[in-house]
C-alpha cells in the first residue's frame, strides 16, 4: 500500500509532465514554420543536348569563317552558300548526291545483312570460328582501298566495284562487332535459360540476340563510316558522277568552294544516318541502363 507522500509525489511528477508537454505543444503551434526553398526545376538533357549542339555549330562557323579571313585562302560561308546554291539550279548536287547515296545505301546494306548471320555463326559455334575468323583478320588488316586497283582490273570501272569495296568495308566493321557480342553475354544468362528448359533455339533468340544487338548497332555505325570514306575515294579514281568525283573534278580547277559544298553534303548525310542508326538502338536496346 503506498503512503500518502509517495502518492503526492508521484502526483506532482505526472502534474510537471503534463505541464512541459502542453507548453512544448503550444509553443510549436505558435511558431509557423519556416518556408522551403522551391526547387531548380532541371533542364530537359534533351533540351540541353540541343543547345550545346547549336552553339557547337556556331563556333565551328564562327572559327572558319575566321580562317578564311587570314591567308589561308579558304571560301567564306557566303560563298560556299553561292555555290551550293549554284550547283543545285544546274542539276549537279542532286546528281551527285543520288550517285553516292545508292552506292553506300547498297554495299552497306549488303554488307550489314552479311555481317551479322556470319557473326552470330562465329560467335556461337567453335568450328565456324576457326574457319572464318582468320580470313576475316586477314582482310580487316588490308584497307578496301588497297583492293580498289585488283578490282577494277577484275571488275571493270562500273558500279560493281565501286559497291563491292563499300561492300567489304561495312561487312569487316560489322561482322567484327556482333562476333564480339555473342562471345560478351553472360554464361549465367545462357545457363539459367537451360536450366529453365530452353533448347538452344530459344536459348538464340530469347538471350543472344538481343544481348548482342547494341553491339550489332554499334559495328554498323562504324561500317557506316567506312563505308562514306571507301566511297569517296572509290570516286575519286573511276566515276562519272557523285560526290567524290565532282570534288577530284573541282580539285582539278581549284574551285574550293565545290569541294566545301560537297564535304558538308557528305557530312550531312553521314550524321543523318547515323542518328537514324542511334534512334534505331534507343528503340531496340530500351531495357538497357543508360547514362
Amino acid at each position: 500500500m503506498a503512503s500518502p507522500m509517495n502518492a503526492q509525489s508521484e502526483g506532482s511528477v505526472v502534474d510537471q509532465d503534463a505541464t512541459v508537454t502542453s507548453s512544448g505543444t503550444a509553443a510549436n503551434a505558435g511558431v509557423s514554420p519556416t518556408p522551403s526553398a522551391p526547387k531548380r526545376q532541371k533542364m530537359d538533357p534533351r533540351k540541353k543536348m540541343f543547345i550545346y549542339n547549336a552553339i557547337s555549330i556556331v563556333a565551328g562557323i564562327a572559327i572558319w569563317w575566321g580562317l578564311a579571313l587570314t591567308d589561308l585562302q579558304l571560301p567564306t560561308p557566303p560563298e560556299v552558300v553561292a555555290k551550293a546554291v549554284e550547283l543545285w539550279d544546274q542539276g549537279l548536287m542532286q546528281e551527285d548526291i543520288i550517285a553516292s547515296l545508292t552506292r553506300v545505301l547498297t554495299g552497306f546494306a549488303i554488307g550489314s545483312a552479311l555481317a551479322i548471320p556470319v557473326g552470330f555463326v562465329m560467335g556461337w559455334y567453335a568450328p565456324a570460328r576457326g574457319l572464318f575468323e582468320p580470313w576475316i583478320q586477314f582482310f580487316r588488316t588490308i584497307p578496301p582501298l588497297a583492293l580498289l586497283p585488283l578490282v577494277l582490273v577484275l571488275l571493270g570501272i562500273g558500279e560493281v566495284p565501286k559497291i563491292f569495296v563499300i561492300f567489304l568495308a561495312s561487312f569487316l566493321a560489322c561482322v567484327i562487332s556482333t562476333y564480339q557480342g555473342v562471345v560478351s553475354v553472360e554464361g549465367t544468362l545462357i545457363n539459367a535459360a537451360r536450366v529453365l528448359g530452353a533448347k538452344d533455339g530459344t536459348i538464340f533468340a530469347r538471350v543472344v540476340i538481343p544481348a548482342s544487338t547494341p553491339f550489332i548497332l554499334v559495328g554498323m555505325r562504324v561500317g557506316l563510316g567506312s563505308a562514306w570514306a571507301t566511297l569517296v575515294a572509290a570516286e575519286l579514281l573511276a566515276a562519272q558522277a557523285g560526290l567524290g568525283f565532282r570534288m577530284q573534278q573541282a580539285q582539278i580547277y581549284y574551285d574550293l568552294a565545290t569541294i566545301f559544298v560537297n564535304i558538308i553534303i557528305i557530312g550531312i548525310l553521314g550524321l543523318v544516318m547515323d542518328r537514324i542508326l542511334l534512334f534505331t538502338e534507343a528503340k531496340l536496346t530500351g531495357w538497357q541502363e543508360r547514362r
